[in-house]
């Protein structure tokens, strides 16, 4: 390829699009500002894998991503995803179903309590069954990734960018033939110096993890009630079950703070674990995280000169299908 390649961000994006980049011959150089590797919104050692989206083309872009896996794995010699099946739940299971229909993807409806296995005191009263869906192993994903792409990153910050493809760092400046903006947070700010608008708003979002019991498989679980308090749910470990909820965008903002946004969601999880999981409700982990509000499931790439910007959120699902395409973008800048 013989192409020089900036790539700023060492998140699971980032690292995804370095490995496809050095598979295809590309000179790169991955910036990372923090100490290692997928530590910032990457975190954690577990995240749901699920084929149910909302809409058909993101049902077959997870398609994709869990063939990806399944390469990495077969390459890694770890599976890369534990297949649980995922349920989901509440208002707005008539369009994911229909979603998953157009996509022709396999799911299930009305089924029993004992056929969703999942923790909750009472079972939904409707719920979509996605038996594809499980449970993505982070650090089987973060070991297979650095393993791949040691050689090219550097643990260096990005200060500045241009749209010819320049990158300032404390070292000076480097000239590369396209550059990769990948940098979660940090992506707006490096964004805006080449003209591009990517969203900048954060708020805080908090997941705890529970002690459960282990001998039992529960699925992953995503319930989104038309009243009351949305979660996500899923096993991190044997014994282990990680609830995150979605709060009040008022609780969660980023002038409240950490410290308060973190109080208000514990305090919330915790009742909710109490009144409705049959879970041991005291917190074992907290997973803290800077999401930005609002932008839902699916990814947007923009390009100006040669820089490309990826941003979205809940990406780490759909990793490597998100190489390959920001691979080819950079060839084409």
């Amino acid at each position: 390829m013989g192409l020089r390649v900036a790539v700023v961000g060492a998140g699971v994006v980032g690292l995804s699009a370095t490995a496809v980049l050095l598979e295809r011959g590309a000179e790169v150089v991955c910036f990372e500002r923090s100490g290692t590797p997928m530590q910032e919104r990457s975190a954690g050692s577990s995240r749901i894998f699920r084929l149910a989206h909302r809409e058909p083309d993101l049902v077959r872009l997870a398609a994709d991503a869990r063939a990806g896996f399944d390469r990495w794995a077969e390459r890694f010699g770890r599976p890369m995803i534990v297949p649980s099946g995922c349920v989901i739940s509440g208002a707005d299971v008539p369009a994911w179903a229909a979603a998953m229909d157009a996509a022709g993807a396999p799911f299930e409806r009305s089924v029993g309590p004992d056929r969703l296995r999942l923790p909750a005191r009472r079972a939904p009263a409707d719920a979509l069954l996605d038996p594809s869906g499980g449970v993505v192993d982070v650090d089987a994903v973060r070991a297979h990734l650095t393993k791949c792409t040691r050689q090219a990153v550097r643990l260096e910050p990005v200060e500045a960018v241009d749209s010819n493809a320049s990158v300032w760092t404390p070292s000076g400046r480097a000239g590369f033939d396209a550059v990769l903006l990948a940098a979660g947070a940090g992506t707006s700010q490096l964004a805006a110096q080449v003209d591009m608008a990517v969203p900048g708003e954060l708020e805080h979002h908090v997941r705890f993890t529970f002690p459960a019991d282990p001998a039992v498989a529960w699925r992953s679980w995503i319930d989104l009630p038309a009243a009351g308090l949305g979660t996500y749910q899923h096993a991190s470990g044997p014994g282990r079950w990680a609830v995150g909820a979605h709060l009040d965008p008022a609780a969660t903002a980023w002038e409240v703070g950490r410290d308060a946004a973190t109080s208000s969601a514990r305090a919330a999880v915790l009742k909710y674990a109490r009144e409705h999981l049959a879970v041991e409700p005291r917190a074992v982990e907290i997973l803290y995280c800077s999401p930005t509000p609002g932008l839902g499931d699916g990814f947007h790439i923009q390009r100006s000169g040669r820089v490309v910007a990826v941003h979205g959120e809940n990406l780490f699902k759909l990793a490597p299908v998100l190489g390959a395409v920001l691979s080819a973008a950079l060839v084409a800048a």
